[in-house]
């Protein structure tokens, strides 16, 4: 019964005069019967049969269909509720993520190359309508995937990313933003928007970062700029033991935050300062937030009426008593 409804539910409000109409009926059935006195009753307990019997449920009868008229009156119907959801302004969003050397120091958890991992995940996870691409940069820059709408490629592209010794060490922040720019310049999305992250100052390359954040802002694209790192002193990767491990050395956290917060202001952006775990978390959350897709949603009822059994069982019921009463019970006592 979870899926009935009724279309004329005050209707239902008749059934509280059936114990009112239950009460007349029978004082009305009392008065119409004949009543014959007899001196004694002795040897007429075998004249009692089933006709005897049945001919008070007939009243029964009548209140039932009313019961059921009424039910009837009411429209009950089952309604099956199905949706279809539109995108009706999708976003393309690329991340432009540094992997300089430097992004393996330890002021996050574990590191910052995979604190950023576990929060980039989960950030694609919240974008299912909107197409994501991904773009790396240290000393050069290139795209890792180009925007999609496969998500699982883009995640398992994210888990795949880490620092690569044989790539000319640095931080090309122009020319990240300039590859990201490139991916973007093409798209036909109603909003297109770049989340550049870093942690050093743009020491590499042959673009400059205001001339990727001039060429966004030309072509419309939103830059969310993000620097990663702790204040003050963090363990920072300086080189290699013989048998390969990392060794690490407490040096100054250097990021350029007033050359990130120009080029976020420039393209209509917003620059963010991560300097936890937990800080990092907020911020994706943030432009989450303040980068929505803009969803239709298309509801379908379909209606299918159910009045039909009870108008059926309500007719043979008032057939079958008034067919009794004018047969069986014609001239009964």
């Amino acid at each position: 019964m979870d899926k009935v409804s009724f279309l004329h539910p005050e209707f239902l409000l008749l059934l509280a005069l059936l114990p009112i109409a239950g009460v007349w009926l029978y004082r009305s059935r009392k008065q119409q019967s004949v009543t014959l006195t007899l001196p004694a009753v002795a040897g007429l307990e075998s004249l009692v049969n089933w006709k005897v019997l049945l001919k008070p449920y007939l009243i029964v009868f009548r209140l039932v269909a009313l019961a059921l008229i009424i039910i009837g009156l009411a429209r009950p119907r089952t309604v099956d509720v199905s949706n279809q959801t539109k995108t009706t302004r999708g976003i393309d969003i690329v991340m432009a993520v540094d992997l300089s050397s430097s992004m393996l120091a330890k002021d996050l958890e574990p590191n910052r190359m995979e604190a950023l991992k576990k929060v980039a995940d989960r950030f694609v996870d919240d974008r299912p309508n909107d197409r994501i691409g991904i773009v790396v940069y240290a000393g050069e820059a290139y795209t890792k995937v180009p925007v999609t709408t496969d998500k699982s490629i883009v995640k398992q592209m994210l888990q795949e990313l880490n620092y690569d010794p044989t790539v000319d060490d640095g931080t090309g922040i122009g020319m990240g933003l300039a590859t990201a720019v490139n991916r973007l310049k093409e798209s036909k999305a109603k909003s297109r928007v770049i989340i550049l992250l870093t942690d050093g100052i743009n020491n590499a390359g042959f673009i400059e970062p205001e001339t990727a954040a001039d060429l966004a802002k030309e072509y419309g694209i939103k830059v969310y700029t993000i620097g990663l790192g702790s204040n003050g002193m963090a363990p920072f990767p300086v080189g290699y033991t013989p048998d390969g491990t990392l060794v690490y050395r407490n040096m100054k956290v250097e990021i350029d935050e007033k050359l990130m917060k120009s080029i976020a202001k420039k393209t209509g952006g917003k620059y963010f300062r991560a300097t936890s775990n937990s800080r990092l978390e907020a911020i994706y959350d943030e432009i989450n937030q303040m980068e929505t897709t803009e969803i239709e949603e298309l509801r379908y009822y379909d209606y299918e009426e159910q009045f039909r059994p009870f108008a059926l069982l309500a007719l043979v019921l008032l057939v079958l008593e008034v067919g009794l009463r004018q047969t069986l019970y014609r001239s009964f006592i």
